[in-house]
């Protein structure tokens, strides 16, 4: 059953998991992440329920079971390896990836994807910052801080972006704050709605509090 609209579906499924670990899925939160009707997606959850892939319970939403967990790892992996390998090794712009791996992660061959994985090196993560799952599954969350969160002299690095828009990703770009980069809260100010961060160069950067809920970070120092 594995067709390219179940795929999505488990995945959209398992990232929201992700986020709430240990509660439900409701219709509405994977409406909105797939831009489908909530009975278009009712209709689907349960064939996928009758399928074995969801636990589905009715006004409380679903839960992935043991066998869709592995199949929407599968391919996560595949989707965030392919944004590397198209990265890195083909010179596609960041902003640009997304659109292109969604479509690649249903035609790629487990084989092919694999080989990508040994040519890159076996990266942990990909160009925004989110965990690749392993071969066997297992995906590895850390624990992060929004840089909205930091207080002046926080010292941190940049570790995950959260809001993966091309515009958002290019503004990020254009301000140096991509995953890896190191940044020194000069100031944060709730009143004026900004955070003012400075890297090893001495370049600022300024940016509101909203966007920077949007950068995830780990202090360091």
């Amino acid at each position: 059953m594995a067709t390219s609209a179940v795929e999505d579906y488990l995945k959209q499924i398992l990232l929201a998991e992700l986020k709430r670990p240990g509660q439900r899925v409701g219709m509405g939160k994977i409406a909105g992440a797939m831009d489908l009707a909530p009975g278009t997606v009712t209709t689907m959850v349960k064939t996928l329920a009758g399928s074995g892939l969801l636990d589905y319970e009715p006004y409380s939403g679903v839960r992935l079971t043991e066998s869709g967990r592995q199949l929407a790892t599968h391919v996560l992996r595949r989707h965030r390896l392919i944004e590397v390998f198209l990265v890195r090794v083909m010179g596609i712009d960041w902003s640009e990836v997304h659109p292109e791996a969604e479509r690649l992660e249903h035609a790629v061959s487990d084989h092919l994807v694999e080989r990508m994985d040994e040519m890159l090196g076996y990266p942990e993560f990909d160009p925004h910052g989110d965990p690749i799952p392993s071969a066997h599954g297992e995906v590895a969350e850390r624990s992060l801080l929004h840089l909205a969160g930091c207080r002046q002299g926080d010292r941190v690095r940049v570790s995950r972006i959260a809001d993966q828009s091309p515009e958002f990703l290019q503004l990020v770009e254009r301000q140096r704050l991509k995953p890896g980069s190191v940044l020194t809260v000069e100031n944060r100010s709730e009143a004026a709605d900004s955070l003012l961060v400075c890297d090893p160069d001495g370049k600022q950067a300024s940016l509101g509090l909203r966007a920077a809920a949007k950068i995830l970070v780990e202090k360091i120092g």
